[in-house]
């Protein structure tokens, strides 16, 4: 199939676009990687009539690095996040994940910010800035707002983002001292759709206990899970795998999956405490190597 009529534009500024959303508002759609919205258009599940390409708008392309984060612009592509050496020292979740992103094809073309507007929950981008508690930067002509990743995702490929607003910027925080992250997900094949995937980021005192702990879950609801009752357990102390277990096992009565073609509802619960306990696990190692 081919996807219903529709009128192209391609803005070479961020005001540009901006004057098309307020302009054209519901009936518009942002084109950035293309990745999602093309196959839908194909199949005519959606079928805008406006169709918005940014992928000219060169200021919405960048990495760049401040004391307490790394903000990355909404255009940029997931190949150069995954080959930046700033995004590997000061974000190291990020550089990990994004590798799991697909295939190099895919990471080619599509963007950081497509992908978290998409907001598919079994994505790995929406999961990591959910854990790491990063935010996104909303521009409309009224102005720019900073919206909490815990904010933004609503439910299933729904976020706070209003029809005149465009996403130019992502926030991560940076890697604090004495820390470990790590990513774990279980998929049928590789480059697919995460069944479940688990992200987990671990910070250590100067004694070796932890003094703050996160732990995000995707492809076990609409929007992704941050499970704080299972990391407000472990801080102040030092856990050893059996505790972790423990912990762990608090999330088959916290996540509430539904069952689809891919997985059970209780193999999804399943997965979701074994990939949390490996997330956690690791990211415990890997912080606890830093103070050696």
């Amino acid at each position: 199939m081919k996807p219903a009529v529709f009128d192209y534009y391609s803005p070479q500024t961020v005001h540009e676009a901006l004057l098309l959303l307020e302009q054209h508002g519901f009936e518009a759609k942002i084109l950035a990687g293309g990745q999602s919205l093309i196959p839908t258009m194909n199949m005519r599940l959606a079928s805008p009539k406006v169709l918005i390409d940014i992928g000219r708008i060169g200021e919405l392309e960048s990495i760049r690095v401040s004391e307490e984060e790394i903000q990355i612009g909404g255009m940029t592509r997931q190949f150069l996040i995954e080959q930046s050496p700033e995004v590997a020292r000061y974000c190291p979740m990020l550089a990990e994940g994004i590798k799991l992103i697909g295939h190099p094809q895919i990471r080619s073309r599509g963007t950081v910010g497509g992908s978290l507007v998409h907001a598919d929950p079994t994505a790995e981008l929406p999961v990591i800035l959910c854990t790491l508690g990063g935010a996104v930067t909303l521009a409309s002509l009224d102005g720019e707002r900073v919206v909490p990743a815990e904010e933004f995702f609503l439910t299933y490929l729904t976020t706070a983002i209003e029809p005149n607003e465009l996403l130019v910027a992502v926030q991560f925080p940076r890697i604090q001292p004495r820390s470990g992250h790590a990513i774990e997900e279980f998929a049928l094949r590789k480059g697919d759709f995460a069944i479940v995937l688990a992200a987990a980021a671990v910070t250590l005192d100067e004694a070796g206990k932890i003094a703050a702990a996160s732990l995000g879950l995707g492809g076990v609801d609409g929007a992704p899970v941050k499970l704080d009752q299972v990391t407000d357990a472990l801080l102040g102390l030092e856990p050893d795998s059996r505790l972790i277990q423990e912990c762990c096992e608090q999330i088959r009565d916290i996540v509430e999956p539904e069952s689809d073609i891919h997985a059970s509802a209780e193999y999804r619960r399943d997965l979701s405490v074994t990939l949390g306990r490996r997330a956690l696990e690791t990211a415990l190692g890997r912080a606890r190597l830093s103070l050696t």
